[in-house]
């Protein structure tokens, strides 16, 4: 039996694909393109904080936001299918590309309402959703991204251990490749506005300040 909580080995890996997949260039909420290339005074990170259903609303409802889209991340099969991350069997995360202009909206912005919107101390679940896909990651693209990650997760931690909670179990390493999830997951809660959403946070609040963090 698969213990969906435990990231498998490359050998058991399932074997994917080489055929990206098929998704609409559109936003339905932001009308913007979900595929780069983006505009050339924009920046992106890649974010898992459980189900991407609602992690997605959360972002494209900041202002400054550019694009988000959903997809599969940090795992081991190219070009997976929902099923296929579901089963346990390729260790990818459900993950929020989100397209930031940072002249409008920080990083620091951005990780706030990460780490607002979720449990991040919960190792591979996120409430009732257990298994590898919905485990808490930051996924950086560059050394500036990682600092202002790593700052932000020291912060948040002080807080949360002064709450009560335990430590964060957050991963933060370097962004991989990002596979489309499929079409209908796009924009999933604007689509369908009585859809599940499993995203909660802690209660506790981010005090990030443009002053406590690297830009």
């Amino acid at each position: 039996m698969i213990d969906k909580t435990t990231m498998p080995k490359a050998e058991q890996a399932l074997p994917g694909r080489r055929e990206p997949m098929k998704v609409s260039a559109r936003h339905s909420v932001l009308d913007a393109t979900i595929k780069p290339p983006f505009p050339a005074d924009s920046a992106h990170i890649v974010l898992g904080l459980g189900c991407f259903w609602g992690a997605e609303r959360a972002f494209w409802k900041l202002d400054g936001v550019y694009t988000t889209a959903v997809g599969y991340s940090a795992g081991l099969t190219p070009n997976p299918t929902y099923e296929e991350v579901c089963s346990g069997l390729t260790g990818h995360n459900e993950v929020v590309l989100v397209v930031y202009f940072p002249e409008k909206i920080s990083l620091r912005a951005v990780l706030k309402k990460f780490w607002e919107s979720h449990d991040p101390t919960q190792g591979m679940r996120q409430g009732n959703d257990r298994g590898t896909q919905y485990r808490s990651g930051i996924y950086y693209f560059d050394d500036k991204q990682k600092a202002c990650a790593l700052e932000s997760q020291q912060a948040y931690q002080r807080e949360l251990a002064k709450a009560g909670f335990a430590t964060i179990t957050t991963e933060i390493i370097p962004a991989s490749e990002f596979y489309y999830a499929e079409d209908y997951h796009q924009q999933y809660l604007h689509k369908n506005p009585k859809g599940y959403c499993g995203l909660g946070g802690t209660g506790v609040p981010c005090s990030l300040t443009p002053q406590s963090l690297p830009s």
